[in-house]
């Protein structure tokens, strides 16, 4: 198979050497969980000084809708099929990783049993909190925030969040 490459002059690449050329992106996939409150659960990680939302990294041969289900799972000992998707979002590089895809599907809404629940992973994991939505900015980095508020947006219209470093694309 032979598929037609445009760098500005005519050529074909054998399939092979084309798929070789593809950029590589990071993948991630997280859950946005909300108390009935509709407060967001965030996590303290103990590797970084900032909160974040349940999630991870997708492994290879691994779909996001299954990594975020696994990842959960992992973090908070919920086994949970992850809900429709909130948002897609694009990150640019940084000098220290590639630019990725973060998915973040709809956790739900935990019942006080589901929250009682939750067994934090050894040694990940300092705790967990649901959070005023205004409070939300001061705990986690800037780029999450606006990812945060976007998925909130997005469960209250019914609609999917198209982000590109956080912030709806233009």
């Amino acid at each position: 198979m032979l598929m037609r490459v445009s760098s500005g002059r005519s050529g074909v690449l054998p399939a092979d050497q084309y798929v070789a050329s593809l950029a590589r992106k990071r993948m991630a996939a997280g859950a946005l969980f909300r108390d009935g409150a509709g407060r967001p659960l965030l996590v303290d990680p103990v590797y970084k000084d900032t909160w974040d939302l349940p999630g991870g990294a997708v492994e290879a041969e691994e779909s996001p809708h299954a990594a975020c289900r696994r990842e959960v799972a992992e973090e908070l000992g919920l086994d949970r099929p992850p809900g429709r998707v909130l948002a897609v979002d694009w990150v640019p590089s940084r000098p220290e990783r590639p630019e990725g895809v973060v998915v973040v599907y709809d956790g739900g809404v935990l019942s006080a049993a589901e929250i009682g629940a939750v067994v934090l992973a050894d040694g990940e994991l300092a705790g967990f909190a649901f959070t005023e939505p205004g409070d939300v900015a001061s705990l986690v980095t800037p780029l999450l925030a606006r990812r945060i508020a976007a998925c909130l947006e997005a469960v209250a219209a019914g609609t999917v969040a198209a982000l590109e470093n956080g912030s709806p694309a233009a």
